[in-house]
């Protein structure tokens, strides 16, 4: 098995564990390093991200056009989407102890600015006020007007971005295998506006009535500024993210253990 991997933080290249994992797949496995999508070697069978979510995301992006498999090693925080510790690494891929899931990515188009070079986004795009100025969002879903958002932004997410930004904000969370999209007001100035979840064949066009120049646009980590007469469509992206899932590790464990769901004095077993 060929596997790639991924560092983005520069200290972890000389850190102890990761010198140990990578020395533990070299004795099993061939095993080379990328910094960019034109780095994948073929035959390449998966892609660790080493380090935290944030590695995870730029993982995503350099794996996701080839059809190659990440697989997440927490060697930062919180965890959710690099959610694997070092030590189970190499036995479970040496002993097939993985399944594969398939995730949905967004893609964004510019239609006044142009595209190019605008990534995929796993988790959600998000537009927002730059200073104090209260920013109006018209969105029309598939052609359908929504009432305009008063707000300091809007973000979309995808069912993986629900235990992201979207939740932060108050939106829903959602299984990762949901076909869903989540339209999410941030810190909203009208009180009767909610979250909304549509189905991910859904095409959305956002546009904004603001008295600034400029707003702050981002695809996840990736952030750009753009003109506030600007007009973005959003929908799925034309690709999906192989997700390596090792066994045992599930969705609602990870709600429990990274977010600490349901944790109440009451739900302790005693016994």
């Amino acid at each position: 098995m060929r596997i790639a991997y991924y560092i983005k933080k520069d200290s972890l290249n000389s850190d102890a564990k990761v010198k140990s994992l990578l020395d533990e797949l070299r004795g099993s496995f061939d095993v080379y390093s990328v910094r960019r999508q034109s780095d994948i070697l073929p035959s390449t069978s998966v892609l660790l991200s080493i380090g935290g979510d944030g590695t995870f995301l730029t993982a995503a992006r350099i794996a996701a056009p080839c059809g190659i498999p990440v697989l997440g090693v927490n060697f930062g925080r919180l965890g959710f989407l690099s959610e694997n510790q070092p030590e189970d690494i190499v036995p479970a891929l040496r002993d097939g102890r993985y399944s594969i899931e398939e995730r949905s990515m967004l893609c964004a188009s510019l239609e006044k600015s142009g595209s190019s070079g605008l990534p995929y986004a796993l988790n959600e795009v998000c537009v927002s006020r730059k200073s104090m100025v209260m920013l109006g969002v018209d969105v029309e879903i598939d052609g359908a007007a929504l009432p305009t958002y008063w707000a300091d932004g809007l973000l979309v997410a995808t069912s993986s971005g629900s235990t992201a930004y979207s939740l932060s904000v108050g939106g829903p969370i959602c299984a990762p295998q949901s076909s869903v999209l989540i339209v999410a007001p941030v810190s909203p100035h009208n009180l009767n506006v909610r979250p909304l979840i549509v189905p991910d064949s859904s095409t959305m066009t956002i546009s904004f009535r603001s008295r600034e120049p400029e707003l702050v646009f981002s695809m996840d980590d990736c952030i750009y500024s753009i003109p506030s007469t600007e007009r973005i469509s959003v929908c799925a992206a034309p690709v999906r993210l192989k997700l390596v899932k090792l066994r045992g590790n599930g969705f609602v464990n990870a709600l429990r253990s990274r977010l600490l769901w349901g944790q109440d004095v009451r739900n302790i077993n005693e016994n």
